[in-house]
């Protein structure tokens, strides 16, 4: 069960990432957003008035853009949406990850990462839909948090971190989905997508930043450097565990740009 704090910020969430996506009423910016706002999105400066500008100038050039949340994770003053928008109907749209925290009951911060999604994927599998049991966006049970954000953390740090493909072999299941567009599907797709990943950019740094977790699902903030030198890029990877084993992962990443309309760096 969601706490009455996590059920009050996701709503809330919603509600302005709506308002500042479809252009939709301000008031809700006003009434739920700091005046000191700090924004980490490349393209939008601090504070809420540029949170309403950003959203006016959105829907006049896609006024016809359609946002839906497919999965909201609610984990202390941290509130992450994994969604689809599609700008322009008929097209494949953006995968778009969220990160709002809140402090003294309002948004504070805001992170995150728009991919544009592809018309194929290597996988078969689209980027948004739950294939793993049961099939449903909305975290499990809260009990097991504590003990899928560990057993993620580690996973990912022995994996990404580490380059150390058996941990496939310990933390993944047989029942395992992927989603990333250019990664082949279940556990020997991952050795191998990933193997070739590694042996392509093997001086790979892949850095942590914050990992949000409710229930089965469990998000990692990272920013991968391919190279040595690169400004590298912002990821968030999205994973579900199962009985102990991770079953199904989702993600999403986007280029850090040479210049931001902010100071804060997209991490």
């Amino acid at each position: 069960m969601l706490t009455t704090e996590g059920t009050v910020k996701a709503p809330i969430a919603v509600q302005v990432l709506r308002a500042a996506f479809e252009g939709g009423d301000t008031a809700v910016i006003d009434r739920h957003v700091r005046p000191d706002y700090i924004q980490h999105n490349p393209l939008a400066p601090d504070g809420p008035e540029a949170m309403k500008a950003f959203g006016a100038a959105w829907k006049q050039q896609f006024p016809d853009a359609t946002y839906e949340e497919r999965r909201v994770i609610s984990d202390g003053d941290l509130v992450l949406l994994h969604s689809s928008g599609v700008l322009v109907p008929g097209t494949p749209g953006l995968a778009v990850v969220d990160i709002f925290r809140f402090q003294d009951g309002k948004i504070a911060e805001h992170w995150d990462i728009l991919q544009e999604v592809p018309t194929t994927t290597v996988n078969g599998n689209d980027m948004f839909s739950t294939l793993s049991r049961p099939q449903t966006g909305v975290p499990g049970q809260r009990w097991s948090t504590t003990y899928n954000r560990k057993l993620v953390t580690d996973y990912v740090g022995q994996l990404l971190v580490g380059k150390d493909l058996s941990a496939v072999d310990t933390y993944v299941g047989t029942e395992y989905h992927e989603h990333s567009p250019n990664t082949p599907d279940r556990a020997e797709g991952v050795k191998t997508g990933l193997g070739a990943y590694f042996e392509q950019f093997p001086q790979l740094s892949v850095t942590p930043k914050r990992v949000i977790a409710e229930g089965d699902l469990v998000a990692v903030h990272s920013h991968y450097v391919d190279t040595p030198g690169e400004r590298g890029r912002a990821v968030i990877d999205l994973f579900r565990i199962r009985d102990g084993k991770i079953v199904e992962h989702w993600d999403a990443s986007q280029d850090v740009p040479e210049k931001s309309a902010n100071d804060n760096t997209m991490f």
